[in-house]
């Protein structure tokens, strides 16, 4: 069994800072270089029809992917294309609506220039991004976004390091820029992410968390003491709503009232749920976002809230648990 090779800790620290030091200075030429071809570049993908076609080989590709992908959730329709698969049927779903953005470090990726004429037939706009200004890629461009590098931070200067941190960067500012422009906001991003924290804080509502029916503690105001602690114990809410003939919720009764009673002395069942119930109870809409209804509840200091529709009309209760198992808080 071959034996493992040395390590040196104190190295290994010193080509972590080496790289992350090649690195920002890459990012840091990236920035000094940026001109009116990058806004140009903004411009065309904002007025694309069509979809942004990002392209690129081997780890231009990778970058390429999420390039795409960071469009895509930002506002701006986008795919990725193999080149290689592109030579082999999937320049199909190139059409001259799009706009392809090209990657490549070199500019010499035969599999990218393979179909470069044929984009240029179609009358595509060609976008390229790569570190060579004088390759083929760049000669065929409409335009070309500067992502050359000094060095890469590999100590071989082989493997893309330095260089594919440039294009990720670029492809970043390139969304942001687009989003920017396209005026998109916290809910339209909640809506290409209704599985992420943000689109459940954003698009979840009330009534789609909200306990209703059967399952709501009411009484009426003429309601017994006895008869108020059954409904509140019964549905499980630590409160009760004390509702009118119309269905309005007048006033509330909560756990936490239940001892101040308590505490208090005195006879309780002679007491009635509206004499002892609190008036102009805090209440949300249904159509109300979940968020807002934690706000309230943090605001108040209270974990439940009474939920009602647009005639003022008692249809709902929400607690603190029901927004955790939401995710919402």
């Amino acid at each position: 069994m071959t034996a493992a090779p040395a390590f040196d800790a104190a190295r290994a620290l010193q080509l972590a800072a080496r790289t992350l030091d090649i690195e920002a200075a890459a990012l840091a030429g990236v920035k000094a270089r940026l001109d009116d071809a990058f806004a140009q570049a903004t411009y065309t993908m904002l007025a694309c029809r069509g979809r942004v076609v990002v392209m690129g080989m081997g780890k231009s590709g990778h970058v390429g992917r999420k390039i795409a992908a960071t469009l895509a959730s930002t506002g701006t329709p986008a795919m990725f294309v193999h080149p290689a698969e592109a030579s082999h049927g999937d320049l199909g779903m190139v059409t001259p609506d799009d706009v392809v953005l090209a990657i490549s470090n070199s500019g010499e990726s035969d599999e990218l220039n393979a179909i470069v004429p044929l984009l240029r037939r179609q009358g595509v706009p060609l976008l390229a991004m790569t570190g060579r200004a004088d390759s083929t890629l760049a000669r065929h461009a409409d335009l070309v976004l500067s992502s050359a590098v000094e060095q890469e931070a590999c100590p071989l200067n082989l493997a893309p390091t330095a260089s594919t941190t440039a294009q990720i960067a670029l492809g970043d500012a390139l969304a942001v820029a687009l989003l920017d422009a396209r005026g998109f906001k916290e809910d339209d991003f909640a809506r290409s992410h209704p599985g992420g924290a943000l689109g459940r804080r954003l698009l979840v509502h009330v009534a789609d968390l909200m306990r209703s029916g059967d399952a709501l503690p009411r009484v009426d105001p003429g309601a017994s003491f006895g008869e108020m602690l059954r409904e509140m114990t019964g549905k499980g809410l630590g409160f009760t709503a004390v509702v009118d003939a119309a269905g309005r919720a007048i006033g509330i009764f909560t756990d936490g009232d239940l001892r101040r009673l308590i505490e208090k002395g005195g006879e309780l069942r002679g007491l009635t749920a509206g004499e002892v119930m609190h008036p102009n109870p805090r209440t949300i809409a249904d159509t109300a976002l979940a968020v807002d209804a934690a706000t309230l509840m943090e605001r108040h200091r209270i974990t439940s809230v009474i939920v009602v529709d647009a005639d003022g009309r008692f249809v709902g209760a929400l607690n603190t648990n029901d927004l955790m198992r939401a995710k919402v808080i």
